[in-house]
């Protein structure tokens, strides 16, 4: 499993449909539809109901979709701290003070 795919179905979760999903992303909707597809057979099942006018999450996508964001957010913060740490602003510093007798 990838960022990408977790990425790809928290658009389509969010967008109700694959179509504004891949717009939103700036993906043609048959690739999003076989990435999508691809986590599924990764997963074991379906993770949307694909109906004619809306899709809508199957209580195994809506399962997924909290722990999708969480990890998307995750992965999101260790790359602002590694940004900040290449760029030397974060880190420690450590001040000691010898005993004084």
């Amino acid at each position: 499993m990838e960022l990408r795919h977790l990425r790809y179905f928290v658009a389509v979760a969010e967008e109700g449909g694959f179509s504004r999903a891949a717009r939103r992303l700036h993906i043609v909707q048959p690739t999003l539809s076989m990435q999508i597809r691809d986590l599924e057979n990764e997963l074991g099942g379906p993770l949307f109901d694909r109906g004619t006018r809306r899709t809508r999450l199957t209580p195994a996508g809506r399962a997924f979709l909290n722990e999708a964001r969480q990890v998307l957010g995750q992965a999101d913060r260790a790359q602002n701290v590694a940004r900040m740490a290449l760029r030397g602003e974060a880190g420690s510093v450590r001040i000691g003070l010898g005993r004084v007798r």
